[in-house]
């Protein structure tokens, strides 16, 4: 209760409305980006429009992913120790004395200008994918409404306003992790909670997108995927258990604690202490008991990394067996990114953890809980006109293709 009560004391909500106009001026790229597109193909309309910005969105997300990566390797994540602002202030612009007055105490320490910017960027970002997540929303129901005394609209627009809803209720879950991260002064628990996050936001806006996207296909080979879909959500779920253990591995800086492979220490199975290793809230570099923790703890959140990578390589390589026939191009993907992530996981052991390698570690995670996601939900499909007047349907009729629904 007192490191709650000492983290709302470091909440300062008088920058917040700056920091949300700074964010909201990020988002305008997005929406330029998603004007100049449209107009080069000519396309209008709200659906349209919906299309492009989760497109735009989703791409700011997945750097907004790599970019929270590179905030906590650079150590830059208390680079402004209040919260939304610096120091009160909507830029270290602003802060700069403060700023000037802790560094000039601690060259090296948690808050230099260097440090404080990259913080300040990181929630430029996140500003800004709230702003695109909140105009999302607004299109959807918009839509919604428009639909109800259409049905050529509800047949064009099959993605439910709830998707949008729910993805602006975890953008304002991220923004209440990003504090904490800040408040709690970099809790594992909470950052970890933070990455995950990441990622949850990346998955709703591709299975969105994938909704959204121009119908192809047809209604029996979308049938003939059913159990590659199913596959690709278990799959999805051990990814999920395996970033969970690698985020667990960065946020306690256990990355070296091996620096060997496919030994560790000169072992196969050197001295751990998992209890210590996996209890869950206690203070960074803390083993939960008021001391330091130990290298054998160190070492078993490392190897726990390692025994989760060898589980979930597995599952992707018999998921892109199996897809293989069916579906090639999706196999392809999942042996290149799966490709990306053994590499950058071994040069982060074998390379002393460089940033580059880390960063790639990063965005390869974000990228394959992407593409599952991508072949977890059905892509629309295109009913021929033959089908359409044997079978009539009595009015409105339902979309063609399953919509998202509220889970």
């Amino acid at each position: 209760m007192s490191d709650l009560n000492a983290a709302s004391a470091l909440v300062d909500w008088g920058p917040a409305i700056e920091v949300g106009l700074v964010g909201a001026a990020v988002a305008v790229l997005p929406v330029l980006w998603a004007a100049l597109r449209l107009r080069r193909q000519g396309q209008v309309g709200a659906a349209a429009w919906q299309r492009a910005l989760t497109l735009a969105t989703l791409f700011l997300t997945i750097d907004l992913v790599v970019f929270g990566a590179f905030t906590r390797l650079t150590d830059s994540g208390l680079g402004c120790p209040d919260w939304p602002g610096c120091y009160g202030s909507a830029s270290p612009v602003g802060a700069h004395a403060d700023i000037a007055q802790a560094q000039a105490v601690a060259p090296t320490g948690p808050v230099t200008h260097g440090k404080a910017w990259i913080e300040m960027i990181h929630r430029y970002l996140a500003s800004g994918v709230g702003a695109l997540i909140v105009v999302l929303m607004g299109l959807a129901w918009w839509q919604h409404l428009r639909q109800r005394s259409s049905a050529a609209d509800a047949a064009a627009h099959p993605l439910s306003p709830w998707w949008p809803t729910w993805t602006f209720i975890w953008v304002c879950a991220q923004g209440a992790f990003g504090a904490f991260t800040v408040t709690l002064k970099l809790y594992p628990l909470v950052v970890t909670g933070h990455l995950l996050g990441g990622m949850i936001g990346v998955v709703l806006l591709t299975a969105q997108s994938r909704v959204l996207s121009p119908a192809v296909g047809s209604p029996a080979a979308q049938e003939a995927l059913a159990p590659l879909r199913k596959a690709a959500c278990w799959v999805l779920g051990l990814w999920f258990a395996q970033a969970a253990l690698g985020a667990w591995v960065s946020t306690n800086g256990a990355v070296l604690a091996c620096s060997s492979f496919p030994l560790c220490q000169g072992q196969w199975w050197p001295a751990m202490d998992w209890p210590q290793g996996f209890t869950l809230w206690r203070g960074l570099g803390q083993d939960g008991q008021g001391g330091f923790i130990t290298l054998p703890a160190l070492t078993a959140i490392h190897m726990g990394h390692r025994l989760g990578a060898a589980v979930a390589t597995i599952a992707v390589l018999a998921l892109a067996a199996r897809a293989w026939p069916v579906a090639r191009r999706e196999a392809w993907g999942l042996l290149a990114l799966l490709l990306l992530q053994v590499l950058s996981g071994l040069s982060n052991v074998v390379l002393d953890w460089p940033l580059l390698a880390a960063l790639g570690h990063t965005l390869g995670a974000a990228l394959m809980a992407g593409w599952l996601t991508r072949m977890a939900v059905p892509a629309p499909i295109v009913l021929s006109e033959s089908s359409a007047s044997v079978s009539p349907c009595p009015s409105p009729c339902p979309p063609p293709w399953p919509p998202l629904k509220r889970t």
